[in-house]
Formats: structure tokens, sequence, C-alpha cells
């Protein structure tokens, strides 16, 4: 069945295969995930599964980001320009960004810590998981895959990596926001000018418009997070199956007074 029943004794499942995708309990550690909503608020929540709460504050966090200039208050930071940088933030909207920034990093530090302790005690009750999930639209099944391959995928295109394990709603995020800000960011005619030699052109595409920097300052973020969340969760899908599959062969082939179904020659 898909989901337990209401009368069920099981009270913690480590996974859940749906359609869409594989939502599973893990060891994560607070440090890492608290470390990628610094990078960007909301890509915690993300490596955590809780897509609801990432979508939320990552979209926030890009309006306020832009609202606010912080990216070229940061940027001229870094080119050692700190009048422009001071010049260039708005205050009211910053105001606003503080809040949220420092929330992400707390509510997602304190929310692994809360899911490592339901994962200890999912494995502990070792419950049955439902491996194949099939409808009309779509098809998913627990499988083994190669963690550098998806790696590789999403370092081609952000949102690759996560097709390739069927995390549907981490590859609409991945790759709907790439394309969105590599599109505002100017990225594809910087590379091309880059590739051809002529690093004059790629200044000017950025001295005309700054904000396109300020695109660009995002994308660093998602890019490597695409990359880093695909392979961490290929590892984790191919230890649960692995699970999965010795639950099946210790339950079905492990008893001794089992009959095969067939006499070898």
């Amino acid at each position: 069945m898909d989901r337990p029943e209401s009368n069920s004794s099981v009270r913690r499942y480590k996974a859940y295969v749906s359609t869409l995708g594989t939502t599973q309990l893990h060891l994560r550690n607070p440090y890492v995930i608290a470390f990628w909503s610094i990078a960007y608020p909301g890509l915690g929540h993300l490596l955590l599964s809780k897509y609801l709460r990432g979508f939320l504050l990552f979209t926030w966090e890009v309006f306020l980001n832009y609202k606010a200039h912080v990216n070229l208050a940061i940027l001229y930071s870094f080119t050692g320009r700190f009048e422009m940088a001071k010049n260039v933030l708005d205050i009211s909207w910053v105001m606003l960004y503080t809040p949220t920034f420092l929330f992400a990093i707390y509510d997602s530090y304190r929310t692994t810590i809360d899911m490592n302790l339901q994962f200890l005690l999912a494995a502990r009750e070792d419950a049955e998981m439902k491996m194949f999930n099939i409808n009309s639209f779509e098809i998913n099944h627990l499988d083994k895959r190669v963690p550098w391959v998806a790696a590789i995928f999403s370092a081609f295109m952000p949102g690759l990596g996560q097709i390739y394990i069927h995390r549907i709603p981490s590859a609409f995020f991945s790759m709907c926001w790439f394309i969105i800000m590599a599109y505002f960011a100017k990225l594809l005619p910087a590379i091309h000018y880059t590739l051809m030699g002529q690093f004059d052109f790629v200044r000017s595409i950025y001295d005309k418009s700054p904000f396109a920097a300020h695109w660009l300052l995002n994308i660093t973020c998602l890019y490597f997070f695409a990359i880093y969340e695909s392979y961490v969760n290929t590892v984790e899908n191919n230890k649960l199956f692995d699970w999965e599959q010795a639950k099946f062969m210790k339950r079905d082939y492990q008893n001794k007074h089992f009959i095969m179904p067939f006499k070898m020659s």
C-alpha cells in the first residue's frame, strides 16, 4: 500500500517512494545543512526534502536580495569599492533581509537535528516500505545509480542530475531557477565571448548592466548546490536500495524450510 493504514502499528517509515521521487530519512550533518542555508536561504531545507519551506524561503530571498542590492554590495566590497557598496544598499529592504537569513539558518539546523532523531527511531522500528510506485503519469522505483554520473549531469545543467535519480520537485526547482538566473546574468553570451577570447566584450556586458553581475553571483550557489545535492541523494538512495533488498532476501529466502520453486539439474 502507498500509505500506512490509520490502525497500523508502524509509527515511522524510513522512506516513501512516490511517482515524483523518493523521500527518505537519513543522518545529516546539521552544520552542513546550516552552511547551505548561509550560502542561500532555502537550500538547506531543500536538502532535507522540505520542499515547500525551501521554495518559499529561496523565492523570498531572491526577491529581497534583488530589492536590497545585497549582491551588488558584496561585489563592490570584494573589488575594494566600499563607498559604492555602502551607497548601493537599500536600507528599507536590508532590514527585512536579515530576519529571513537568520531564520533559515536556525530552522534548517534545528530541523536537521530533529530529523536525525526521527531517523534513529525509524531505523530501530525497521518497518517495511514500498519500493515501487506507478500511475498513469510516471513510474518510480528504488534502483542503484552512479553518484558521479548524477554530479556530472548536474554540472552540465543543474536539474539533470536530479532527473537522473528521479527527484522531480528538486529538478524542477534547480532547472527553472538556473534558466531564469542565467538569462538575467547574461551567462551564455559571457561564456561565448570568453571561449572566443574576447574578454573586453565580457567586461562590457557587466559594465553596461550591473544587475547582470547581481544575478551571476546568485548562480554560483545554485550551481554547486545542484551538484552536491544530486551526488548526496544518489549515495543515500543506493543505501536505501541495499537496505530494502537485504530485508527482502532475509524475509523470503533466508528461512531454511523455504522450498525452491525448481530443482537444479
